[in-house]
Formats: C-alpha cells, structure tokens, sequence
C-alpha cells in the first residue's frame, strides 16, 4: 500500500466515531473490518455479540491448519472520545506530516496497519503460524467484556502482538505496570450545616482525609503509583453531606505488589466517628513482566525489523495498562506497542505520524510471516 492509500482507508476508521460508551459506534466499526476481510476467501470470521450495553468484537482467522501456535494480534476499536468530537474540537485534518483525529494514535492507526498486514498474510498464504486477529470493544474502560475472550485465545497462541501506539521514536513495549480500580463510598450522617452543626457527620470530610491516606500509598521507588481522579458528594451548599464517592486507580510493577496494594485499599477503614468506608474493586489488569521469553521475541522482532529497514528499539517499562497485560500474565510472549508513531493519546491534540505508516506496515508484515 501507498502512503496515500493508507491515509485515505484510515481516514475511513477515523471517521467512524467509537467511544466505548457508544455501541453503535463500535459496532459500525467491526462492520467496516468485516466488509474488507470478506473480500479475502481466506480468511474466517466469527462476530461475537456485544453484551453490558457494549458493542461487539470480531474473530479473524487465517494461515497454515497446523499445530503451531497461533500469532494473536489485540486490536480496540473504541475511543476515550465522545460523539461529536470529530465536528468539533478534533476534526480529521493533515497538516504536514500529521494527521489528527480522534483515536488515530490510540489505536486506529496501528489497528488498520496490522488488519493491512492481515490480509496481506491471507492473500499471500506466508508464515509458518496461525493468525488470529481480535478487534474488541472495551479496551479504553478496562476490557470487562472481553478480557475471558482475550485469555481465551491467549492460551492458544504462540506469540500475542498489541497495536497500542508506539513509544517515543518507535520504541516497542515490552514491560508494563498492572492496573487496579477501585470505588469508595463514605456514609455520614446528614444535617443542617446552619442550626444543627453538630449533629452532622461530614462524609466529605471523611473522604478528604481517606484520599490523603489512599494518596499517600504512592511510592516512586517501588514504582507504585495511587490516584484519586473522580469525586462526587452532597446535596447542597446548606447540609453537612451524608455521602461522598471517589475513585481510586492504583499502578504496580509485580503481582505482590497488587496483592499488597489491593489489601490495603479494601481494608479502608473509617477516620473519623460515626462514618461508614466501604470499598469495592480490585485488580483490573495483572502487571506485564519482561520475562526471558518476551525478550526472546523482541530479539526476533529486532532482527525482523532491521530486514525490512527499521532499528527497532524498547521502552522502559510503562506505567498504561492495555490487553496484552492479560496474555503476558498467562506466560504468553507478548510484544506490545507495535502500532503507529504519534502523540497526544486521549487529547484534543491527538496525531499519528504520516510517515511512519508505510515503515510501520512493513514491520508488521514482517512480525506476521517472520516470527519463528
């Protein structure tokens, strides 16, 4: 494919708005993967019916009937970006080497790239594995439809490749930091802020100083990160508040540390008199650990990289969680961040680079047909 080829079926994806939230956008995403991959007889499509009010996923399924196992590739198709915001604050453009639009970094470019490569390894018939190919719904909200299919075909695959954006400078992901959510909800005693002061039982108050301890879990050092980015409380100006929620999103880089981390958030317990602290959640995505088996396969991916003209690099172990959290979890070598290079991932400013596509599209045919 050209560049402008690539550009002008991209550009399609864009234009199809997908957030999360929004099955009908999704869907009409999966639509337009099904359309293309049923112009190629080989290659097998099963729809999998959304369900929790989100959109549906869509299995592809192509390469040798052997008994090697498979090369999964892990596609989202749904945006953090609402309805609307193509005709508004982000609309499809290319100004110079950028092209904007909402989810084109994270992850429609690398997603339409690896579905090209997909059929290219259809039509072709090359590679000595199995290819499955997983377009699902509900990455951006934690995958709560969708991870027990992801596992599904983990345990089936040789190899699993995520098109999440690339690093900076093209880098891939190789080790990322496990993911927990959880929600707290603080109990009071509601009265009249004016006349009867005292009999109230702040459950703001209470949340404040439970959001201070929760904070104050953060540790750099042993790369545990706690955050409280949602909070909502009272009914009015005049009334000390009988409720307060928050949510808490923790970042660890062993599964001890989850255990740990997760045992201390749920066992919050109450500060002040006369208030109730319950809490909920847990895990939402084990940490993705550079095992000696995910190096091998970056050293693969290095060499299959130079073939085709790219110095192929890895992060640092990131702190974002994606699906291949799940299937390195289960021992499964995966190599992440394979998709397109860009920036401003969840922003208004958000860009993939145009010249990246052709170079990158490449890489992943290699990955596809190359991998051993």
């Amino acid at each position: 494919m050209t560049e402008d080829q690539i550009v002008a079926g991209l550009s399609r994806w864009v234009e199809t708005e997908s957030p999360s939230s929004d099955a009908a956008g999704v869907d009409a995403m999966m639509d337009l993967v099904v359309a293309e991959a049923s112009a190629v007889p080989a290659i097998g499509i099963e729809r999998v019916p959304g369900r929790d009010g989100l959109g549906g996923s869509v299995v592809l399924r192509t390469g040798p009937a052997n008994e090697a196992g498979s090369i999964l590739v892990l596609s989202h198709l749904d945006t953090v970006h609402p309805l609307g915001t193509l005709a508004g604050d982000l609309p499809l453009r290319r100004v110079g080497d950028r092209l904007y639009g909402p989810g084109i970094f994270d992850m429609k470019g690398g997603a339409y790239l690896a579905f090209q490569a997909f059929l290219s390894a259809a039509r072709t018939g090359s590679g000595s594995h199995p290819l499955v190919m997983l377009f699902t719904p509900d990455e951006e909200i934690g995958s709560p439809t969708t991870r027990s299919l992801i596992e599904d075909l983990g345990r089936e695959a040789a190899y699993a490749l995520v098109t999440e954006p690339a690093r900076d400078g093209g880098r891939c992901v190789t080790a990322r930091k496990g993911v927990g959510r959880f929600d707290v909800e603080v109990e009071g005693r509601p009265s009249h802020s004016g006349t009867r002061h005292e009999d109230g039982r702040s459950a703001i108050r209470e949340a404040a100083l439970q959001i201070t301890a929760v904070e104050g879990m953060t540790d750099y050092e042993r790369g545990v990160t706690t955050s409280v980015g949602l909070v909502s409380g009272g009914t009015a100006a005049n009334v000390v508040p009988q409720f307060c929620r928050f949510s808490v999103d923790l970042r660890v880089e062993t599964p001890e540390e989850g255990v740990a981390l997760t045992r201390a958030i749920l066992g919050l317990a109450p500060i002040g008199p006369d208030v109730a602290v319950r809490v909920s959640g847990g895990m939402n995505r084990p940490p993705y650990e550079r095992s000696r088996a995910i190096a091998d396969l970056f050293g693969q991916a290095r060499a299959l990289a130079a073939s085709v003209g790219i110095d192929l690099a890895e992060a640092p172990r990131t702190g974002g969680g994606s699906d291949g959290n799940f299937t390195a979890a289960l021992g499964v070598p995966t190599l992440d961040g394979i998709g397109v290079e860009g920036d401003g991932a969840h922003t208004l400013e958000e860009y993939a680079l145009v010249s990246c596509f052709v170079p990158r599209l490449r890489l992943m045919k290699a990955l596809l047909t190359g991998l051993a």
